[in-house]
């Protein structure tokens, strides 16, 4: 078994994200609808754009696919492994630090307060649920 230090771990975790980003996956089926629409923040799938409040927001392939996962399932608690099988498109044996850094990553873009998340919850020893956002 491997150990690593905090900073190593760090270094791996990003190595892992550049590279999914350079890697072709299969890609995650959107809803039938082609846009989501919450309060503050529309998810236009036809179009592969996020807007909160009317402007365009740039996501990562991992960022937009995590955001889409949930809220195409308002309400629905997913697995930190159920987000990572889905977006990353591959199973998961730790995945739990990469989904965690996609979701902060993903709050800090999307979140009128990052610390105190409207649109994407924890849920305590679970994983992950999207709000409508009121």
């Amino acid at each position: 078994m491997l150990t690593f230090n905090d900073a190593e771990e760090k270094a791996i975790e990003k190595a892992i994200a550049v590279l999914a980003d350079m890697i072709p996956l299969e890609s995650i089926q959107p809803p039938q609808s082609p846009s989501l629409v919450f309060p503050g923040l529309e998810i236009r799938l036809h179009q592969r754009r996020v807007l909160k409040d009317g402007t365009d927001i740039y996501l990562t392939r991992l960022e937009y696919g995590a955001l889409c996962y949930l809220a195409a399932n308002p309400g629905r608690v997913f697995t930190k492994a159920q987000i990572f099988e889905a977006v990353w498109s591959m199973e998961s044996e730790s995945c739990q630090s990469s989904v965690a850094n996609v979701i902060y990553n993903l709050r800090k873009k999307i979140e009128p307060d990052s610390r105190k998340p409207t649109y994407i919850k924890t849920v305590l020893g679970m994983g992950y649920k999207f709000a409508s956002g009121e």
